[in-house]
């Protein structure tokens, strides 16, 4: 099922049950029940945790969003730095740098053809990925350089080398769900008590209270869905993606 799908069935639910329960509630208000007796704490107190709760879904949207960018900051250097050794490796001879080329696009082209789907779905990095990795860094460290040219050009292939697989384990580290399970009961909770007090209020059955009840309760659940999709930055539709890998290795045939 689409995610989108599930938004807007998660929204329209949201919807329902919230003018289901107006509806229902002012049934058995009485007729001459006046809401004008509202009491002015209740009034405070439900735009207090209103703007509090605003505050906290505020807060988790910027980490989730802040996690997502760092991993796609991880792909990006990942990405410069295998381009690096690839680009580089051109002092060594012939055999060597074609050996080192070829190891470093059967390691791209793993990543995004096989591994990128295994983050999404186990939220992981593969063995296979690391072995991959580390035929590069054998390439690398195990030739030894003939030249002073090629000397100069030794330890910056090694340095890229371990800049990426740095990188590659920070986007590992990144590839599972962000916000920890309490932090998701803190906002399921925060949002029924949110919506809740709407009824504090004594909403009546007008055009106007049905209509801003059911947005409200629509833009909370559309809030909450937006914090899932980027919680798990390689696993949901707006997620990280392998461009910086397309980029920098354009003559590979990646994602076909």
């Amino acid at each position: 099922m689409s995610e989108w799908l599930v938004l807007s069935l998660a929204m329209a639910a949201a919807c329902a049950v919230v003018l289901s329960i107006a509806f229902f509630n002012h049934r058995r208000i009485g007729e001459d029940d006046d809401p004008n007796e509202t009491p002015d704490v209740i009034e405070y107190m439900t735009m207090m945790i209103g703007v509090i709760y605003a505050i906290v879904l505020g807060l988790a949207i910027a980490g989730v969003w802040e996690g997502r960018g760092a991993a796609q900051e991880y792909v990006r250097q990942e990405a410069q730095a295998l381009h690096e050794v690839s680009v580089r490796s051109q002092v060594y001879p012939a055999e060597v740098r074609t050996r080192i080329r070829a190891d470093v696009d059967a390691y791209v082209t793993f990543v995004v053809d096989t591994e990128w789907q295994a983050m999404a779905d186990d939220g992981e990095l593969t063995d296979r990925g690391g072995e991959l990795l580390e035929r590069i860094r054998r390439d690398v460290t195990d030739y030894e350089p003939q030249t002073d040219h090629e000397g100069q050009a030794y330890q910056p292939l090694v340095d890229q080398v371990a800049m990426a697989d740095d990188a590659r384990s920070a986007r590992g580290a990144s590839a599972g769900a962000t916000m920890p399970g309490v932090v998701w009961f803190g906002l399921i909770a925060g949002a029924l008590i949110t919506v809740g007090l709407i009824f504090t209020l004594q909403i009546r059955r007008s055009f106007r209270e049905m209509l801003l009840a059911g947005l409200f309760s629509a833009l909370i659940a559309f809030l909450l869905f937006l914090i899932w999709n980027f919680d798990a930055p390689f696993g949901r539709g707006i997620s990280a993606t392998a461009e910086p890998f397309l980029t920098q290795f354009s003559h590979l045939d990646l994602g076909g």
